[in-house]
């Protein structure tokens, strides 16, 4: 543990380092270290014990710190985290790779913010205190707000700033209050001796209103989710990447987390106004990812649709449904990310996102065409894919829990099968169209970009057992499992 903070730390002191005139230097360095932030992620991945659960167990004492003394801040890693930490360091060496051409001004500034954002990204899969848990998601804010305002590619890249900062800052309000409530009740905001309390249901019950009203936000739950089609949209293509792949699944490792162990009582008696939410997000957020004309809108939309799925998966207290969020979470994680790169692709050739310019792809770039039916099969969550596993366990999970939530959960699924499908073939096929004068396939370095994330899709679908079986020992210790 204490050797990948190490290798996060001098990464980013070395990019400090570097001139800023010379971009491929910058590039080189950047890339490199992030590599080596990966490479260490896997380490604690190959010395994870699958039959354990919380281990590299690493303590800070809060003197340490010049801070009062609040007992030790714990890091620590168990299953779940463990892929959230492998799924962060993956996507930020992508990032650097894509963003050399798309990224014209402040190069070395841009790299800084990927890095400190994945110091706060990390920080959060990692820390068992409630107060640094706070501390390290607000964090993430101020990098991502940056990305979207300065090195957003539209007009209104300002006012996408803004609105993802106040949205998931006043989310995040709530969080903070009940931090404050509930250590005003037992005194700490040490994880591990919450978790060992038995608070009262009363008590309960308010703490979980805070909780989740935070983490809907980030997930984003309807009708929290007004600011993410606009940051979508205007952010450059690693903040789309780093949006769609890993601060979304924020909200759900939250709510995983933190409103499900600490509030059990709570948690059954909010379940069901939780899941009829979740559920309007699936179909509300089907539908209107069926309408959309612009491709960002169209994926955040459907992320919006696919993430309702997770507090659905949480809130109906069966393993499936636990196991299913999880490895939705994840699954998603990768075929949103590779979508953004695809549509970003796209964009640099033609210089729109409006999908009635495009016919015909699959004559002039088979490639593309190639990587985009994997990923829109993917999407809708089609058998040998890694969404599947995730959307079937969901889907068992709510038959389990009220027929009615099923049957509502699967015309969520029809609707993502009606808009994969109509985006790809309405794209793919067809005459050229008059308004592309060219069309470059995919080159060496835009293949080589896309193939790890095929890979690891169509691995998923076809082998999730050893992720699988590692979230579930890691999940049956709950106070309801």
């Amino acid at each position: 543990m204490g050797l990948f903070w190490l290798v996060l730390f001098v990464g980013i002191i070395s990019v400090t380092g570097a001139s800023r005139e010379k971009r491929s230097v910058l590039k080189k360095r950047a890339l490199e270290w992030s590599m080596a932030i990966f490479f260490s992620s896997l380490v604690l991945w190959g010395g994870f014990d699958w039959e354990g659960h919380f281990q590299f167990i690493h303590q800070i004492e809060w003197e340490m710190l010049f801070i009062l003394d609040w007992g030790p801040i714990i890091f620590a890693l168990d299953g779940v985290s463990l892929f959230f930490l492998l799924l962060t360091t993956f996507l930020i060496p992508i990032c650097v790779l894509i963003s050399q051409k798309s990224i014209r001004f402040l190069f070395k500034e841009f790299l800084l913010c990927l890095f400190f954002l994945e110091v706060f990204l990390v920080g959060v899969f990692l820390v068992f205190d409630l107060l640094l848990f706070y501390i390290f998601f607000e964090g993430i804010l101020i990098p991502m707000f940056f990305l979207i305002g300065i090195w957003g590619s539209r007009e209104e890249k300002v006012r996408a700033s803004f609105y993802f900062f106040f949205f998931t800052f006043a989310g995040s309000v709530f969080f903070f209050f009940t931090i404050l409530f509930l250590y005003r009740t037992t005194g700490a905001t040490d994880y591990f001796l919450l978790l060992n309390l038995r608070l009262s249901p009363n008590v309960q019950k308010w703490a979980l209103i805070g909780v989740f009203l935070s983490f809907a936000v980030k997930i984003p739950l309807i009708p929290f989710h007004i600011w993410l089609p606009q940051a979508h949209v205007e952010a450059p293509v690693a903040g789309s990447v780093i949006l769609a792949g890993i601060l979304l699944k924020l909200g759900g490792y939250g709510v995983l987390r933190f409103s499900w162990p600490l509030f059990p009582a709570a948690s059954l008696y909010w379940s069901p106004v939780i899941v009829f939410f979740s559920v309007l997000a699936v179909v509300y957020g089907g539908l209107m990812t069926c309408r959309q004309v612009d491709f960002k809108r169209l994926v955040a939309y459907s992320s919006v649709a696919h993430m309702g799925l997770v507090p659905l998966g949480v809130f109906t207290h069966i393993i499936e449904g636990l196991v299913g969020a999880v490895f939705l979470m994840l699954a998603h994680g990768f075929v949103s990310s590779a979508l953004f790169i695809g549509i970003t692709y796209l964009y640099d050739r033609h210089h729109t996102r409006l999908i009635k310019y495009y016919r015909g792809l699959a004559l002039t770039m088979p490639l593309f065409a190639i990587s985009m039916l994997i990923l829109s099969l993917t999407n809708m969550g089609f058998p040998l894919s890694s969404n599947f596993v995730g959307e079937f366990f969901s889907l068992l999970a709510a038959f389990k829990y009220h027929l009615g939530v099923g049957g509502f959960v699967v015309l969520g699924v029809i609707f993502s099968v009606v808009y994969s499908l109509s985006l790809f073939n309405r794209i793919s096929f067809g005459g050229g169209s008059n308004y592309l004068l060219f069309n470059r396939d995919l080159s060496r370095q835009e293949a080589f970009v896309m193939l790890p994330f095929l890979v690891i899709i169509f691995f998923g679908g076809v082998v999730p057992f050893f992720i699988l079986d590692l979230i579930r020992n890691c999940l049956v210790f709950s106070p309801i499992g």
